[in-house]
């Protein structure tokens, strides 16, 4: 059974930086293909970063320069590196791993989720 854990989630100021974990077991975690989203009320989950099993990395605009996504794969954890947050970056984060995703920011394609980690930025 998959298990997908995520912390380091909290409140900073506009041009804070957070890093978000993700601890993972259960599964082959380096042939999998890992994914950071976010969520608002009322709005649908938004990919923001994704790692694929060789390393590759993909961003959303709207973080790119910013975010940046790594994994330890001796410790089995995926790591969010936030810096220079802004308000609109205020979300409940969730990290997610499959084997085979279609589309790296559609979370239909993710069959294992965390419980998701709040990030506040205030102005």
């Amino acid at each position: 059974q998959v298990q997908l854990v995520e912390s380091g989630g909290g409140s900073v100021q506009a041009g804070g930086s957070l890093r978000l974990s993700c601890a993972a077991s259960g599964y082959s975690y380096p042939k999998y293909s890992m994914g950071w989203f976010r969520q608002t009320p009322g709005k649908e989950r938004e990919g923001v970063a994704y790692i694929d099993s060789d390393g590759v990395t993909v961003y959303a605009d709207s973080v790119k320069g910013r975010f940046t996504i790594s994994k330890d794969n001796a410790k089995n954890i995926l790591y969010l590196q936030m810096n220079s947050l802004k308000p609109e970056d205020t979300a409940m984060y969730y990290c997610a791993a499959d084997d085979n995703p279609v589309r790296w920011n559609r979370a239909v394609d993710f069959r294992n989720w965390g419980q998701g980690t709040q990030v506040t930025v205030s102005s």
